[in-house]
């Protein structure tokens, strides 16, 4: 991809010239956890069972695509969070779990644009539906966890879709996404911060790196390293 080029302190631009409408699009599609919200769910459910260190590790060596096969990795630090309740990710949601700034100002310009929104996360339905209905998203997948007697089971429950939302899946729903809307890909922006973001990245028409890993810094047309979402908007007439 062309030279990047810093308009910006923390502000990173490649391969686009700027100012761009934002009206030219037609979606918008968040990853979730470290993207549109502050935390990675699955390392914090494990603190509720002493294993945040161990998931953690395996999160981030996934987050860098370091590791090749992103499922197996996730069935790894599911299978750790075994016993946790439906309290304690009750109390994540409510203790932990924040918006990333300049998120709700993002979502709410792309939505008065004429922007549909899109949540398609590696985490969890028990959060993603509660960041959708936070912010009026209008399109989620991800993945949903087992409960039995009110405690996760340490497994993932199939879906419609299939079985786990891993970087594949998230390119599948953008271009489902784009279909249903009767959209090119290239009317999309995506925005992500971990390896498994690179593919639904590679099919939008604008890329947008949110305080990312080295590889997706590198593959996007927009690279935010300091500062919230919203200085996308700095980019992006209405």
């Amino acid at each position: 991809m062309n030279t990047a080029t810093e308009i910006a302190p923390g502000l990173v631009i490649r391969g686009i010239a700027p100012p761009l409408r934002l009206s030219d699009f037609k979606l918008i599609a968040f990853d979730m956890d470290s993207t549109l919200i502050n935390i990675e769910c699955v390392d914090e459910i494990a603190d509720a069972v002493g294993r945040k260190a161990e998931v953690a590790a395996i999160t981030e060596a996934a987050m860098q695509g370091k590791i090749a096969d992103y499922k197996e990795s996730l069935r790894q630090r599911v299978a750790l969070l075994k016993g946790v309740s439906q309290a304690d990710l009750d109390r994540l949601y409510e203790e932990r779990l924040r918006l990333n700034p300049g998120a709700a100002e993002l979502v709410a310009a792309c939505k008065n644009a004429g922007l549909k929104v899109l949540l398609v996360s590696g985490g969890f339905t028990h959060f993603t539906d509660r960041v959708r209905d936070q912010l009026g998203i209008d399109y989620t997948r991800s993945n949903q966890l087992e409960l039995q007697d009110g405690r996760l089971t340490g497994r993932m429950l199939n879906q419609s879709w299939g079985d786990i939302c891993d970087g594949a899946e998230k390119r599948k729903m953008l271009l489902e996404t784009c279909a249903l809307l009767g959209i090119s890909p290239k009317q999309a922006v995506a925005m992500g911060d971990g390896a498994n973001d690179l593919p639904m990245m590679g099919e939008a028409g604008l890329s947008v790196a949110y305080h990312a890993k080295p590889a997706v810094r590198e593959a996007a047309h927009v690279c935010i390293n300091t500062g919230g979402l919203d200085r996308l908007l700095t980019l992006l007439r209405p």
